[in-house]
């Protein structure tokens, strides 16, 4: 397994001050190549790699080299076949560093590689994001700044995603059986993978997710501390134990007005209690997502975000099946719907059965 940091040029040269002296420090410890663009590896060097894309941003967010990365990666979609992800992104303002983190990591996924749970590190031109972390530690912002690069790197050499004999799958969703075409795909695709995978299902419809309310941090932590949330219910009662039960969550995602449903996005809000006491490194992330119109990407992203990035869900390759249907049944008279489903599965299967 090698370690390659594909350090992305800025188009101002100072931009890159900051990056360098971190990433310097941080790699310290870690044999590692450093190069500026994928086409200076060797494709056969590619699968089994650790890869992590260092990226700087100006005062507006924008960088060349890396709008000509992106052309790459979704040009090329089996670029990255193999090999795991992470991601640092320096920027010079208070924006544009997450939402280019997302970005990056939805265009490497869809190229092919996985990444880890957490694999983003975003430094804002005053480094306010790492005010908690430095406080925690005993450090000031820009200490916080490089501790929290050199774990991600360490997590990404020496992360190694288990997989079981029977995986676990928690299917999680808040639509109709009846007319979704979500739901009508998943029942395709769970005919694929019952023989193999434990699958349990839990619908989240009509109000039976309370969304958080935003409770102190402390109060978060101390009822986190013992497996409980203070509001209690189906999130604590049942969706709680199956997450920690589950080697994989299927989230299964129409795209309502470019947005997550408001009982997924609860769901996803409410996971936070849990998330004091455990991480979910070991547990992978898979969807479903299906628009009317267009913008599955978008929804793509915000998994990616507040599941992968935030919550510490690993990522496979190609974690998303993302489809166009608008009326009650198109889905499954989509042209080619049926290969891409066993594509799918395949990979489902791949990611997590030893």
């Amino acid at each position: 397994m090698s370690l390659f940091i594909i350090r992305i040029p800025a188009d101002d040269p100072a931009d890159n001050t900051r990056i360098e002296s971190i990433l310097t420090s941080a790699l310290r410890d870690f044999k590692h190549r450093i190069i500026n663009s994928i086409s200076e590896m060797d494709p056969s060097q590619i699968p089994g790699s650790r890869l992590l894309f260092a990226v700087p941003l100006g005062k507006y967010g924008t960088n060349s080299s890396y709008t000509r990365l992106l052309y790459k990666l979704r040009s090329e979609p089996g670029l990255l076949e193999g090999c795991t992800s992470a991601i640092l992104i320096d920027g010079e303002s208070e924006l544009y560093t997450k939402s280019t983190g997302t970005e990056l990591a939805f265009a490497l996924n869809a190229a092919g590689s996985a990444l880890i749970g957490r694999p983003l590190v975003e430094g804002t031109g005053s480094l306010y994001n790492f005010r908690v972390q430095a406080k925690l530690l005993g450090v000031n912002n820009r200490g916080a700044y490089l501790a929290a690069v050199r774990d991600m790197i360490e997590r990404l050499v020496k992360s190694v995603f288990p997989k079981q004999e029977k995986p676990n799958i928690l299917v999680l969703h808040a639509s109709s059986h009846r007319t979704s075409n979500t739901m009508q795909l998943w029942e395709q695709l769970s005919g694929r993978l019952k023989d193999s995978c434990e699958i349990n299902e839990i619908g989240l419809r009509n109000g039976t997710v309370s969304d958080c309310s935003g409770c102190p941090y402390t109060m978060c932590i101390h009822f986190g501390e013992s497996g409980r949330c203070f509001y209690g219910g189906l999130m604590q009662e049942e969706v709680w134990p199956a997450v920690l039960k589950a080697n994989a969550i299927m989230m299964l995602c129409p795209n309502y007005n470019d947005a997550l449903s408001a009982n997924l996005t609860a769901f996803i809000n409410r996971l936070t209690g849990l998330f004091r006491q455990k991480r979910f490194y070991d547990k992978a992330l898979f969807s479903i997502i299906v628009s009317g119109y267009s913008g599955g990407d978008i929804i793509g992203r915000q998994l990616i975000s507040a599941l992968n990035m935030n919550k510490s869900f690993y990522l496979p390759p190609r974690f998303a099946l993302l489809e166009t249907a608008n009326n009650p049944g198109e889905a499954l008279a989509i042209p080619g719907i049926e290969g891409r489903m066993d594509k799918f599965a395949e990979n489902i299967r791949n990611t997590l059965i030893s």
